[in-house]
């Protein structure tokens, strides 16, 4: 009889091994799962193309693409199309302002998390009245759309939610973004980990500023570019005249890049920089000749490549 417990105690000791080893390794296994890959590279050659595709649009409807123009809803209706058929789920919102009717466009990914933590990137879309808005704001839309692409193309499954948008009326006084974050209730804005925003990210005479609203979000930029051996710097310019200002009023925590508006380099940014003293960043900002011939490629290929880390790394 003692034998015969000896012998069942061992069997009982033999199972419980084997099930610890089979946690044990299935465990090991979870541990040992591959984290998120790193953001791809984003095509310039794409980026450049959808600001060509922007231009022929406001050159079809009266050289512009402001709010109320036809030009600006054939800028939503072009990037919907590429989103759309990508498998976002997207949603055009209406808004009136000075007697026109606006447009927000707003894409969901829906291979990510829980909408309950919510990354949001987006641009204004609008031009001024008097000219395409190649680098204010096609520079910044199509950064954005070509990254959202990418999401789509590598499949991205986040662990946060992953929303894209485009602005309309930003040039009015920021009419469309602060229309979004009216129509939200507390807890939907309380649910925005992260809103970053993209204006301007081809200047010619391109500076490298990062916004300061956030340490951790700013740090995510500044180590990128640092990775680049490019010194950044953050810009008193930006201050409340974008997009993310509409957010950050709610108490969302911001974040984005810049590369100069109608401010003036100085010499020691251009010895940093590589560019021109005494220039401004853009000499065609809020001008006709913002078309597609004032774009400063480098710029704009970096600042996409930056969008699309700071996706990946914050949506993770």
């Amino acid at each position: 009889m003692i034998r015969k417990e000896k012998r069942r105690t061992l069997i009982i000791a033999s199972a419980s091994t084997a099930l610890a080893a089979s946690l044990l390794g299935a465990g090991a296994a979870q541990a040992a799962k591959p984290e998120q890959a790193a953001a791809p590279d984003i095509s310039v050659d794409a980026v450049q193309k959808d600001l060509k595709e922007l231009q022929s649009v406001a050159e079809a409807n009266g050289g512009n693409r402001a709010h109320g123009e036809p030009g600006f809803k054939a800028s939503i209706d072009f990037l919907k199309k590429k989103l759309d058929d990508a498998g976002f789920k997207t949603e055009v919102q209406e808004f009136d302002h000075g007697g026109a009717t606006g447009y927000n466009l707003v894409a969901d990914w829906p291979g990510g998390g829980s909408a309950d933590e919510t990354v949001m990137v987006g641009s204004h879309l609008d031009s001024v009245g008097s000219g395409a808005g190649i680098n204010d704001n096609g520079s910044g839309s199509a950064g954005v759309l070509e990254t959202a692409l990418a999401v789509s193309a590598e499949k991205l499954e986040p662990k946060k939610h992953l929303r894209f948008a485009w602005w309309g009326a930003e040039e009015q006084g920021l009419v469309g973004s602060q229309h979004y974050v009216d129509s939200l209730s507390q807890d939907e804005v309380k649910n925005i980990s992260a809103y970053l925003n993209f204006d301007m990210i081809g200047s010619p005479n391109a500076g490298y500023f990062v916004y300061d609203d956030d340490a951790a979000v700013q740090k995510v930029f500044t180590d990128w570019f640092k990775s680049k051996d490019i010194k950044t710097e953050t810009s008193a310019e930006v201050g409340g005249r974008s997009d993310h200002a509409s957010f950050a009023a709610a108490g969302v925590t911001v974040g984005g890049t810049f590369t100069g508006a109608g401010d003036t380099m100085t010499e020691e940014q251009a010895k940093q920089w590589d560019g021109q003293a005494g220039e401004p960043y853009d000499k065609c900002y809020h001008s006709e000749c913002d078309d597609v011939s004032n774009i400063n490629e480098k710029a704009l290929d970096l600042n996409s490549d930056a969008i699309a880390h700071a996706v990946w790394e914050l949506s993770s």
